[in-house]
């Protein structure tokens, strides 16, 4: 899909709060509520907007503790793997890797405690894990940072 600066504009707006009605967010981009409305459908329809969210603070929800986890996967065994991944809470993401292991996780536990368990309990259970390596972040500095703005920045 080609996008021009409204639809950019559109987006980066949206990002910032899916919650604006059609009139501001025409209002916001330079346009009327209807061509506002057909735009962002349009979007929609595209697949440049997958869906709106609340965006949740994990620390205000208890799950103070992140790690990131490299993961290596018997080769036979990675659809099983993707599909058990998908169903775990705690793993909030996951990418399929290339290099020295197949995959990177994000995980987000209550505390080093629940952490280690998840690891020790869970993650060698799921189908073909055969080894891993855990990072403990020690802070966030950076998350969910704007998709729009990477989008429409200048090559």
């Amino acid at each position: 899909m080609s996008l021009d600066q409204i639809d950019h504009s559109l987006l980066a707006a949206l990002e910032d709060d899916a919650r604006l009605s059609f009139a501001s967010l025409g209002e916001a981009v330079g346009l009327s509520k209807t061509p506002c409305w057909k735009r962002v459908q349009a979007l929609e329809q595209a697949g440049a907007i997958r869906g709106y969210h609340a965006a949740l603070d994990p620390q205000a929800l208890g799950l103070g503790t992140a790690a990131f986890v490299r993961i290596s996967v018997r080769f036979d065994k990675h659809a099983a793997f993707e599909r058990a991944v998908c169903d775990h809470p705690m793993i909030v993401a996951c990418h399929a890797t290339v290099g020295d292991t197949d995959y990177l996780a994000h995980i987000l536990a209550r505390d080093m405690t629940d952490l280690d368990e998840f690891l020790r309990s869970e993650l060698w259970r799921l189908p073909g894990v055969e080894r891993f390596t855990t990072t403990i972040a020690m802070r966030e500095i950076k998350s969910a940072g704007s998709l729009a703005a990477n989008a429409a920045r200048k090559r």
